[in-house]
């Protein structure tokens, strides 16, 4: 019998950042946003570790059900977690490098009259990241897939009144929707 894990906590704690800094943040000061912003990925990747040390007690591949989602005869989706080696170690990438390059933002986009909102979008693609890494079946990680790719367009997009980076990131949104449409 496998501990729980609460691996649900990995990808809402950025989600959780990123819609405070989304809503407060245009209000709050650079030091706030900051703080929420590597405080909530900080956070994500400490969970990540603390799965990591619990790995090796569990019977893998570890399943983590959280809610009914879709039900029709015997047909059933539900959205649940999957963690398996491959899993863990995505998933340490994707919450380490992200909380990097979180550090690394609040020094390069400091005087950005924005800040908040580009801390809420790198918040916000950490945590479909981390739905992609963590899906249990293919209705979640098309979910996944589709907000990285939503968020990319955002993240790209960032600086949308200079005509280069409008470009860049329609041209993203457009690889994005035909990527989908090819599989």
């Amino acid at each position: 019998m496998n501990p729980a894990l609460n691996l649900w906590l990995i990808p809402i704690l950025p989600l959780a950042g990123a819609v405070i800094n989304g809503v407060f943040g245009k209000k709050s000061s650079r030091q706030t946003v900051s703080v929420v912003g590597l405080f909530f990925s900080g956070a994500a990747f400490a969970w990540a570790l603390l799965v990591a040390a619990r790995f090796s007690s569990l019977s893998l591949p570890y399943q983590e059900y959280l809610a009914h989602w879709i039900r029709s005869g015997s047909f059933a989706v539900d959205f649940a977690f999957y963690l398996d080696q491959l899993s863990l170690i995505m998933l340490l990438v994707v919450t380490g490098v992200g909380f990097l390059i979180h550090i690394y933002s609040v020094g390069y986009m400091w005087d950005d009259p924005s800040y908040y909102r580009f801390f809420s979008y790198l918040n916000l693609f950490m945590f479909f990241m981390l739905t992609l890494v963590l899906a249990n079946n293919y209705l979640l990680m098309f979910i996944g897939w589709e907000g990285v790719g939503l968020a990319s367009y955002l993240l790209i997009g960032f600086w949308f009144t200079k005509d280069a980076a409008a470009r860049r990131a329609r041209k993203r949104l457009s690889s994005t929707a035909s990527a989908t449409s090819d599989s």
